[in-house]
């Protein structure tokens, strides 16, 4: 019978290495300070433009209104269900029904908000960071909604055949927490916003290790076959060392075509 431990966990320590190299590069090629980086960060994934951004002080922060809501949405909702345990079933279908709305609201938005980029282009109102705000909270809980228990059902061996949100009471809960994060970036007030920029941050990093964990376990074919997290630590490593890969090529590209970390420019 063959014992051999897979390479991912013969090497787990060449892989450690390997995101240890990688982190410094990018931290090297970054813009300095802790807010410096997490622009970088944003700078892979957002146009970061200005004038779709809340203000820290006189600088527009790491993500724009819109993303800022979405990743700050999802974290209301990673949260809400970290407290109940590996809940593997999507929500409820009146549930679901909701977050497709949140859906059609973000879209609309969304595509009302690109026209503008065309003078001659129809607009159904005129856009403003604060529905960009909104609409992108509404999207980030469901995200987050859909994201854990597909993660939950792809990774673990035993999860619970519960949705974790059942009722309009939990959405509430889950939207009004997510709604007064909100108000606090909109307010700008530094005290609030600066701790929350970097928390949206962290949040879009901690959805694309969770996308690139769910991917290597699949394409590995080791899915349902985890009891807790240290025997996922190899794969964990995959994806972090997958996300700053893709960050840093993107974060590479963009400066090699713009020249500048700033966002780009109406």
């Amino acid at each position: 019978m063959n014992t051999a431990r897979p390479w991912y966990e013969r090497y787990q320590l060449a892989l450690l290495l390997l995101f240890g190299i990688l982190s410094a590069v990018w931290l090297a090629f970054t813009p300095p300070g802790l807010l410096g980086k997490a622009d970088a960060v944003g700078y892979a994934v957002c146009h970061r433009i200005a004038e779709r951004s809340f203000l820290l002080g006189d600088r527009a922060l790491p993500l724009c209104s819109r993303c800022s809501g979405m990743y700050l949405g999802a974290l209301v909702g990673f949260v809400f269900q970290a407290f109940l345990g590996r809940r593997g079933e999507l929500p409820t279908r009146r549930i679901q029904w909701m977050f497709g709305l949140f859906l059609l609201a973000f879209a609309i938005d969304g595509i009302n908000s690109y026209l503008t980029f065309f003078p001659q282009a129809p607009g159904l109102y005129v856009p403003q960071n604060g529905l960009r705000l909104l609409t992108g909270t509404l999207l980030g809980t469901g995200i987050a909604a859909y994201l854990m228990p597909t993660f939950h059902q792809i990774i673990w061996q035993q999860w619970q055949d519960r949705p974790a949100l059942t009722s309009f009471r939990q959405l509430f809960l889950i939207l009004a927490a997510a709604g007064l994060i909100a108000a606090a970036i909109a307010s700008e007030n530094p005290i609030l916003v600066y701790p929350l920029a970097l928390l949206s941050v962290l949040s879009l990093l901690t959805i694309l290790v969770l996308a690139y964990t769910m991917i290597w376990v699949m394409l590995l074919k080791r899915e349902n076959s985890f009891e807790g997290w240290k025997q996922l630590q190899p794969f964990l490593l995959l994806a972090m060392i997958t996300t700053l890969v893709q960050i840093g090529l993107i974060d590479a590209g963009r400066f090699l075509l713009t020249g500048t970390w700033a966002g780009f420019t109406l």
